[in-house]
């Protein structure tokens, strides 16, 4: 029995019911980036904070402008990113001096506001004002682009310092005293020495996101094109720990282009559901074209995290539309029934346009208490999100708060069948037939169990609605 305190829900297959939802959320994105800061949860809401925030640059392995824009075609409710760096990430500085005579001495040190490559773009030129010669300016330069301009005063170095740091709608540099005096002026100092830690990212990096991971509430994690099967198993890892600790969350992963064109295309893809194999994976099989590029099945993942996110309780993504031109290989009908059949979230061209083909994730073979309703995406979201919704009215209402009476029992079952109604309501779950109840096995006049003081044990029933998926038809011809 569990030590501490808490809501405890097990879900177990009741005599054949089918159970599938999906739920509205929030996806987490691993990625890496030229700018913008490193290791803290940044919301984005549009292809225009993608750029502002990390920027638009994927030279040099930088993933954060695909990874986050097509999550975001994916609609979830909340975008976070993540930006993931090594040890040698670095912010570009530049040195400017005072006005001292007869030597003059480093005086400002300014530095980028994020650590990056971008940085080294910039340059800073300090001179008199054209209208009051008597004030300075500082112009900050992105290449030959113009980004601010900060009205420093006489150039007194606290007085520069104050007016780069307190300005409001600055959003790229620094300002560091280092000596006393009046900034000297300058034209076209070129920052240097920016790093955005990219080159050295490696799967121990990734690891320990996971860490900060953990502490965050989100409900989709979704990598940046990520391969590497070590890294791969070991997220897997992971997201096995952490719902078995019952943090309800699911992951989507993919292969490379050469996983998802070769000509062992479909044992591939296959073969690495059968590895994953688990309810909280979604195994992506398809890579796909969008206005002219190609993607990876490993990055189109980041789009079908968006889109199980985007969803409501009562959605499916079976047939879900996607935003994609075409898939970069077009299985078969028999490979189709073979990817339903091991587990893999594909996506197809039904000759008009790129669809989902069905909201699978890669569990393959049951375990005790599961049946086929498992292996359905909006299976997982629904029960994840009750068991979430549960866990904070429990924790905010009930545990520590209430008297294990029978009419503290009272009180908690019927909030349950309160919820339970609204699911009703919202067609996540059949109208009639739901029910909470005192579990029998430990309570009544003969109960098989004797529970513990502190101890309440629930017994609920749901029959969880479906979408159509399969329609059979008998046409008679007269």
């Amino acid at each position: 029995m569990p030590e501490l305190p808490g809501l405890y829900m097990n879900f177990v297959a009741a005599g054949g019911n089918a159970i599938k939802p999906g739920a509205r959320g929030i996806v987490v994105a691993a990625v890496k980036a030229h700018w913008g800061p490193v290791g803290q949860f940044i919301e984005v809401s549009d292809e225009a904070a993608v750029k502002e925030m990390y920027s638009e640059d994927e030279t040099g392995g930088a993933t954060a402008f695909t990874t986050l824009y097509l999550a975001l075609l994916g609609g979830p409710k909340t975008l976070l990113a993540y930006r993931i760096a090594s040890d040698t990430a670095a912010v570009a500085t530049v040195t400017l001096n005072n006005t001292v005579t007869p030597t003059a001495a480093a005086a400002l040190k300014i530095s980028a506001k994020y650590p990056g490559e971008r940085g080294n773009n910039f340059n800073v030129t300090v001179q008199s004002n054209i209208v009051d010669p008597t004030s300075k300016e500082l112009k900050l330069y992105e290449g030959t682009k113009l980004l601010k301009i900060f009205a420093i005063g006489n150039g007194d170095i606290e007085s520069v310092v104050q007016a780069i740091n307190e300005d409001a709608g600055n959003k790229w540099i620094v300002a560091t005293k280092v000596a006393e005096g009046t900034v000297a002026d300058a034209s076209g100092k070129v920052f240097a020495g920016g790093d955005s830690g990219i080159a050295d990212v490696a799967n121990a990096d990734y690891i320990a996101a996971t860490t900060a991971f953990e502490g965050q509430e989100f409900h989709v994690l979704t990598l940046d094109g990520i391969t590497d099967p070590a890294l791969r198993t070991s997220v897997v890892a992971w997201v096995k720990r952490v719902r078995s600790e019952g943090k309800g969350i699911v992951a989507t992963l993919g292969g490379s282009k050469v996983d998802d064109t070769g000509a062992d295309a479909v044992s591939t893809t296959v073969t690495r559901s059968s590895a994953f194999n688990f309810e909280g994976i979604i195994n992506v099989g398809s890579g796909g074209f969008l206005a002219d590029k190609e993607y990876s099945s490993a990055q189109v993942a980041a789009w079908v995290a968006g889109l199980i996110a985007g969803q409501s309780l009562s959605q499916s993504t079976t047939y879900a539309e996607s935003p994609f031109d075409d898939v970069t290989r077009r299985w078969t009908r028999s490979e189709q029934e073979k990817a339903i059949r091991g587990g893999v979230f594909l996506l197809i061209h039904d000759g008009r346009r790129v669809k989902v083909l069905r909201g699978m994730n890669s569990l393959v073979t049951l375990q005790i208490g599961q049946n086929s309703s498992w292996k359905k995406i909006r299976t997982i979201r629904v029960m994840d999100a009750i068991n979430g919704d549960l866990q904070r009215t429990t924790d905010d209402v009930y545990i520590g708060k209430v008297n294990n009476t029978a009419e503290g029992r009272l009180a908690l079952i019927g909030a349950g069948k309160e919820y339970m109604r609204t699911l009703a309501q919202s067609n996540v779950i059949e109208a009639t037939g739901y029910d909470v109840i005192l579990d029998p096995d430990y309570y009544g006049s003969a109960p098989a169990i004797k529970p513990e003081p502190d101890q309440v044990f629930l017994g609920w029933t749901a029959r969880i609605t479906d979408v159509m998926e399969k329609i059979f038809g008998t046409f008679y011809v007269q």
